[in-house]
């Protein structure tokens, strides 16, 4: 069975839940538990809409598909917490930091610096959590 149609066998609810979790891992995760006391109905939608429909749509491989969200978030200048989960899904799906820190760079010229050097400390700190993870674990 091809991705295609295994797609359309699953909800967008299971696709959505199936492809943060590839996607995103304990980020997505993280993101969704601290809606359950709040807005559990929102995690739902964020599942279905943009994970479910969008993110598992053919036409872009799913390295694209970060490198244009990793590009928006960055300049849109204000959403910091979601860049960050979206650069580290991004080295989940194979971007490499020089990549991102490119991808990054590129928003300077279209978003202006502000949103560039927000993005670039966005970036340093998630650079910067995976190495204190790594350490701590060897």
């Amino acid at each position: 069975m091809t991705q295609t149609q295994e797609n359309l066998n699953q909800s967008r609810l299971e696709r959505g839940k199936r492809a943060l979790a590839d996607i995103d891992g304990e980020a997505g995760a993280k993101v969704i538990a601290a809606l359950a006391d709040i807005a559990p109905d929102f995690a739902t939608y964020l599942f279905e809409f943009p994970f479910g429909d969008i993110y598992s749509r053919p036409g872009l491989d799913i390295k694209a598909r970060e490198i244009a969200t990793i590009a928006a978030l960055t300049a849109m200048g204000n959403a910091a917490p979601q860049l960050k989960v979206h650069i580290e899904a991004g080295l989940n799906v194979g971007l490499s930091r020089d990549e991102i820190t490119e991808i990054i760079m590129q928003m300077a010229v279209y978003a202006g610096f502000p949103a560039a050097l927000n993005g670039l400390f966005a970036a340093k700190d998630v650079f910067s959590a995976i190495d204190a993870r790594e350490a701590a674990a060897a």
